[in-house]
């Protein structure tokens, strides 16, 4: 949901149909309601919905498509332009979609991004969007929401739809839960399991949290950047969609750098894990043997989840 422009159908072809930012302008706008039914992790289907953003869509939504539109949503993605002249009246149709998710789906997750916040300047651009959550946050009132600033040209978007797709998979904690098991397995210092598709995060495992993060021995480690997972996705992702203009597959990728190794590997027939290690005595044939061996482990556990959710 959001008005008319806001970047709704842009960031939905980037994530879900692998379009790249330069061939968003291409673009019209969405008329009244696009249904979108897209297969994540093989089993779990995503019924997107998306709204256009007219007033007159917007009218009907709220009021003679109000129990359709709202009625068993998982969650709600509700998109602000950073630079919108007209807030008072976005943030009047957000409070009514609030009322309608209240009456329908009570139990919904709500999604608010600040988007193309590349348009503000760097140096403004953090204090923006903490103003920004702030007003949100008290638009929203007793609703919890989450807040993210988005733009299609960095990894913020990236960081966003990670979190919001976390929420509809069911069995994302046990997944989590087997993700740091096969880390201390590999001795990594951290472990990220992407879905093949879309390279969003699905979950992650990070040995720095621990008092024994890292091995004894000469093994010095940098501050590990707060955006890595997000960056990571929009390579690899960018990397992919390059090999398909050459018409190349892309399978798989090893690095052997001087501060640590990492492998990225097929995790599942809908997963890739990316294992980083630091420790210099353990070789990339390990690791990919270790992923190798945990493959049928990952695959029941993902195996079983089937749900439906707009």
């Amino acid at each position: 949901m959001g008005a008319s422009g806001s970047g709704k159908t842009s960031m939905r072809s980037m994530i879900f149909s692998n379009n790249p930012a330069s061939l968003t302008s291409r673009l019209g706008a969405t008329i009244d309601v696009e249904q979108n039914h897209v297969r994540f992790l093989g089993d779990l289907i995503l019924n997107l919905w998306d709204c256009g953003g007219q007033d007159a869509f917007m009218d009907s939504y709220l009021s003679t498509q109000r129990s359709v539109i709202f009625s068993h949503v998982g969650v709600m993605i509700y998109v602000f332009d950073v630079e919108s002249r007209e807030m008072e009246k976005d943030l009047e149709y957000y409070r009514d979609c609030l009322d309608g998710l209240s009456q329908f789906s009570k139990d919904a997750n709500v999604f608010l991004l600040v988007h193309k916040i590349d348009l503000v300047r760097d140096t403004e651009r953090n204090a923006v969007v903490q103003r920004k959550v702030a007003e949100l946050e008290k638009a929203s009132g007793e609703t919890p929401v989450k807040v993210f600033g988005t733009s299609i040209y960095d990894e913020s978007l990236y960081k966003a739809w990670s979190n919001i797709v976390n929420t509809l998979i069911p069995n994302a904690r046990n997944l989590s839960k087997h993700l740091r098991i096969f880390a201390e397995a590999c001795s990594a210092t951290e472990v990220i399991l992407f879905e093949r598709t879309t390279f969003l995060v699905i979950a992650t495992s990070s040995r720095t949290d621990s008092s024994d993060a890292f091995p004894s021995g000469p093994v010095v480690l940098h501050a590990l950047d707060p955006k890595r997972y997000e960056r990571t996705s929009e390579l690899i992702k960018a990397f992919k969609q390059s090999c398909s203009r050459l018409r190349e597959e892309f399978r798989s990728l090893e690095m052997e750098l001087a501060e640590f190794t990492a492998v990225l590997d097929e995790m599942t027939k809908n997963t890739y894990v990316l294992v980083v290690v630091h420790d210099p005595v353990i070789e990339t044939a390990a690791i990919k043997m270790n992923i190798c061996m945990a493959r049928k482990k990952f695959e029941e556990l993902q195996g079983d989840s089937l749900i439906s959710e707009k």
